[in-house]
């Protein structure tokens, strides 16, 4: 089976499994995933989903988000972790927004990459999400899932590993499978646990899975 083969695969048992892909970060417009997805970096999404209500309570458009004290911010999103910079990056961002596009968030890759804060997998994320855009959001789930399934080899940095998914994942498909990626490394294909191959729909055609049943049957041919 080639690359090609198994990402295809894997994409459509993905689809069987988690038929409701989506997005975790609660929002209702763009600016406010662009808060969110910058809050949610080493922060879980649940944690991010309770905070931003206090933070649109207190400013709920882009104007005021923009004009607020940054030390205020600052209070609000603590228990996200790294408040200081986090609050930095979202005052200077919606600065720009405010500024330079009438306080809507730009629908071209680069315009987003060159906002505050903003990475390669924010970009790609509200690319998808928001604009229905082709995406491949490389977060953590993303990058350790994709190295293990064999779709990738030994790749770690996530501006390569976007690379080499764009050549395997149709660009229609890329953002919805991210998302069950997610799913999958919540439930099943776990990182601070061992992996529960056991019960993954994809198994027999995962390379991880593959090597661990080889390496069984060498230890039990050991044994005998």
């Amino acid at each position: 089976m080639t690359k090609k083969q198994r990402a295809l695969e894997i994409i459509e048992r993905l689809k069987k499994e988690y038929p409701e892909a989506d997005c975790t970060l609660d929002y209702d417009q763009a600016w406010k995933l662009l808060v969110s997805v910058r809050l949610a970096a080493q922060c879980t999404d649940a944690r991010v989903n309770v905070v931003v209500e206090k933070l649109y309570e207190k400013f709920p458009d882009v104007n005021a988000l923009a004009e607020a004290p940054v030390e205020e911010i600052t209070e609000l999103v603590r228990p996200c972790g790294l408040g200081n910079s986090k609050a930095r990056d979202i005052s200077a961002c919606m600065k720009v927004l405010r500024d330079q596009y009438g306080g809507k968030v730009p629908e071209d890759f680069d315009k987003l990459l060159a906002l505050p804060g903003v990475g390669r997998k924010s970009a790609n994320l509200i690319m998808g999400d928001v604009f229905g855009k082709p995406a491949i959001v490389t977060d953590t789930h993303c990058i350790r899932l994709v190295n293990r399934m064999g779709l990738v080899d030994g790749i770690k940095e996530p501006a390569k590993v976007e690379k080499e998914l764009w050549k395997l994942i149709p660009p229609e498909e890329g953002n919805d499978f991210c998302h069950r990626l997610v799913d999958h490394g919540r439930a099943v294909c776990t990182a601070r646990t061992k992996p529960y191959c056991h019960k993954c729909c994809l198994e027999d055609i995962c390379k991880k899975a593959q090597v661990g049943d080889s390496s069984k049957a060498a230890e039990g041919r050991g044994a005998q």
